[in-house]
């Protein structure tokens, strides 16, 4: 019976410095200041509030970084900035990517990417770092025009998938994406190490340990 496997980006499938774990972070942009001019922690005053509207495409990161990086001291290309945050913020989990790969030989699965997105990083991630290649599709937010852990990004999901016979199992490091994906009705299992992957018995009974 084919399941559908849904699998968070930062944090599970890139190794991120928003990880909730401080100890488990990485900090990709630790030479911006040198490389960019930029200080890291004024940069991601970004994420406390003014990204919402790119993660969920109302607006275009393009437009987003053109307003905000000349009010933290950017003088440069914004482009050229994009470029060097998408190329920097990119280290892929391989453990979880060759995990990933065992299970889809199993032969009944189909995975998928789960994210909250903006619309260039989304790009890159399929097709630039190449996990088009492993999964079947990304459902990220701007695309769905909702933003987990909204109850209507996961409807909107499913309305996606049509009728399943299973429910879909999302790997998310998150604590209220959990609880919002079991509330919808989907199983969920908070990603902390390899282990909570490699370990679940859905997975295990497929890859082993």
């Amino acid at each position: 019976m084919t399941r559908a496997i849904m699998i968070d980006v930062d944090g599970v499938m890139v190794h991120s410095h928003f990880h909730p774990d401080p100890a488990r972070r990485r900090h990709w942009d630790e030479h911006m200041l040198i490389d960019m001019g930029v200080e890291p922690a004024v940069f991601k005053t970004l994420f406390t509030g003014g990204f919402d509207a790119a993660i969920t495409g109302r607006t275009s990161l393009v437009e987003t970084l053109d307003a905000f990086l000349p009010t933290i001291g950017y003088t440069g290309s914004t482009l050229d900035f994009i470029g060097y945050w998408l190329e920097r913020d990119a280290e892929i989990n391989l453990q979880l990517l060759d995990g990933l790969r065992r299970l889809r030989a199993s032969g009944d699965v189909r995975l998928y990417l789960a994210t909250n997105q903006e619309h260039l990083r989304a790009n890159h991630l399929w097709n630039v770092l190449g996990l088009r290649h492993v999964f079947d599709d990304i459902f990220y937010s701007a695309r769905l025009g909702v933003a987990k852990p909204a109850p209507d990004y996961f409807a909107r999901i499913d309305a996606r998938l049509g009728r399943q016979a299973i429910a879909p199992l999302i790997f998310d490091d998150s604590p209220k994406v959990i609880e919002a994906a079991r509330q919808h009705g989907w199983e969920a299992a908070l990603f902390q190490t390899m282990d909570d992957f490699t370990g679940h018995s859905w997975i295990a009974e497929r890859i082993g340990r």
